[in-house]
């Protein structure tokens, strides 16, 4: 079987999970969103006996706000019902919960699903990464700002806060009005929430219960988006040699949970699946990951073996993997002593 039939092969394997259920969605709806806002409810409550145990309330809370992200995600796929239009209301709605701006992601998301692991096309909806040459070109200063950015403690520190406050609230430039309304619209309902909640309950109760929810949630979300395309041998190509299917099974990992995290993130650890079958509902990923031989097939990580992926930095295209800050020097070294010989 040639290359292309194996493609047409497995794209047809996975066809039939690409279905929503409305029955499964609406259960998905009603044990995610309404645990996440009594959890939040609970917070504000306990602030009054102890800030400790609304803290708790939050991180609990936080939990299922990544989970009603995947219910987001799967509306701007246009996979978690049928019907355009409910998926276009459940997502605007989880959207304002998860401070994501509905038109403005999908499209942006789009673009990462169509470019995901392609060297000349990166940019959008992506996390930002160097080749090793690319940070060999860059100045000292241009270095510093990537191992910075680099850094766990900003990019999952960091990284939710800029993420919340300037990446979700403005447009690219070449936005069109419907994607600036909604982002814009968005922010208002959001801001409104937040003066509401603040009128309420006060700043330090709204910090500690709204802000450590985002927060917490905010840092899982980047966590899971990093791990599940940074590891030793992930795939990157450039435009020419580029594959859409490879980039979705080997550019992206199978992230092994624990079956109470798996559920928490919505089943988004089969990320493999989802990149090659994006109308998948996220209900749906494990099935196909189960029955479909191929799929088997692609990188496995535990929790264990994704603390390492934080060493990785650059990308190297010739060895085609994900080489560490020390390994590059030493990469680029090497090679300027072979010029000199």
């Amino acid at each position: 079987m040639t290359d292309a039939e194996k493609t047409k092969q497995l794209r047809k394997d996975v066809a039939p999970y690409a279905k929503s259920e409305m029955k499964k969605s609406v259960m998905q709806i009603i044990n995610t969103i309404v645990p996440l806002l009594a959890f939040l409810a609970l917070g504000f409550y306990l602030m009054q006996f102890s800030p400790w145990l609304s803290v708790a309330s939050s991180v609990v809370a936080a939990g299922f706000l990544v989970r009603t992200f995947i219910i987001f995600h799967d509306c701007t796929h246009g996979s978690f019902f049928k019907n355009k239009k409910a998926n276009d209301l459940v997502g605007f709605f989880s959207g304002v919960l998860t401070s994501f701006p509905y038109e403005k992601w999908k499209r942006e998301h789009t673009i990462h699903h169509a470019t995901s692991s392609n060297l000349d096309k990166r940019g959008i909806g992506d996390i930002d990464m160097l080749t090793v040459e690319e940070y060999v070109e860059k100045s000292k200063l241009g270095r510093l700002g990537y191992r910075m950015y680099r850094n766990p403690f900003v990019m999952f520190g960091l990284g939710p806060l800029y993420m919340v406050l300037i990446l979700n609230r403005f447009n690219r430039s070449d936005a069109k009005k419907k994607e600036r309304v909604n982002t814009h619209l968005t922010t208002i309902v959001l801001l409104s929430i937040c003066a509401i909640l603040i009128y309420a309950f006060g700043w330090m109760s709204f910090l500690l219960v709204y802000g450590v929810t985002l927060f917490v949630a905010g840092s899982l979300g980047i966590w899971l988006f990093y791990i599940q395309h940074t590891y030793e041998d992930s795939y990157f190509e450039y435009e020419g040699d580029w594959d859409y299917v490879k980039a979705a099974v080997e550019g992206s990992s199978y992230y092994k949970l624990p079956k109470i995290l798996q559920w928490v993130t919505g089943n988004i650890g089969f990320h493999h699946v989802h990149h090659l079958s994006p109308r998948i509902p996220n209900y749906h990923l494990e099935a196909a990951h189960e029955n479909v031989a191929p799929l088997q097939r692609a990188t496995t990580i535990t929790i264990i073996e994704s603390l390492e992926s934080l060493r990785y930095k650059l990308y190297d295209p010739d060895r085609k993997k994900f080489v560490t800050f020390k390994e590059a020097e030493a990469l680029i070294d090497l090679r300027n002593k072979s010029l000199q010989m």
